[in-house]
């Protein structure tokens, strides 16, 4: 009797039952996409970038010259007429620096070029190149205008821009590649300015490390 219980004890104690864990898979959740806008882009203005385009220009040229190359309305009448001759220089969706081009059809720019577009000519009047006050001392002007040149290039039948600008910004339209026409027909106030060229090629250059 004593060993039989003994037995029973041993069973009941050492043959329990057990169960195997089966581990616990957690499922995370997929990342979400960050929507983020790019560090720099470059792109065609449109009437909605008036206001920004405005702003730049005003704080730019009126506290230098007290003019502006062009009013908020005109602004809107180019980026209305030929989007596609302008392009500005966005970081993180801002604003940072522009061109405003538009059609010309004479050898030289007369007065009337301030205001009007011709359209399918081969010449681009650039009407004003700006840089916001945070961005200046950066090059930016520079590296903007080298890559509108460029796109310029690419553009059936243009074949040369214009612009005017006062003297002492003729140098650095020379290390553009601007050459001088002499001074310009056209005043504003009492302000005279020299009219400089840049004849087009065709091809578009090959890629300038400007490192934006």
């Amino acid at each position: 009797m004593c060993v039989k219980e003994n037995s029973n004890i041993w069973n009941s104690s050492f043959l329990k039952p057990f169960f195997l864990k089966t581990p616990v898979r957690v499922v995370r959740p997929p990342p979400q996409r960050r929507h983020t806008l790019p560090a720099s882009e470059f792109r065609n203005l449109t009437p909605l970038d008036a206001i920004s385009v405005f702003e730049i220009e005003r704080e730019a040229f009126v506290s230098v010259s007290g003019e502006c190359p062009l009013t908020l309305d005109e602004v809107l009448n180019f980026l209305g007429q030929c989007p596609e001759l302008s392009m500005g220089w966005f970081e993180e969706g801002q604003l940072v620096a522009f061109i405003i081009g538009s059609g010309w059809d004479k050898e030289r720019l007369s007065q009337e070029a301030m205001t009007q577009h011709v359209p399918d000519t081969p010449t681009v009047h650039i009407h004003v190149l700006s840089v916001h006050h945070h961005c200046r001392q950066q090059g930016k002007g520079s590296v903007l205008l080298w890559r509108y040149l460029q796109y310029l290039r690419c553009m059936p039948g243009i074949r040369r821009a214009l612009l005017i600008c006062e003297d002492f910004l003729v140098p650095f339209y020379l290390k553009a590649d601007f050459k001088e026409k002499g001074p310009s027909a056209i005043t504003v106030s009492n302000m005279h300015f020299q009219e400089m060229e840049y004849m087009l090629c065709g091809q578009a250059y090959a890629r300038r490390n400007s490192g934006c």
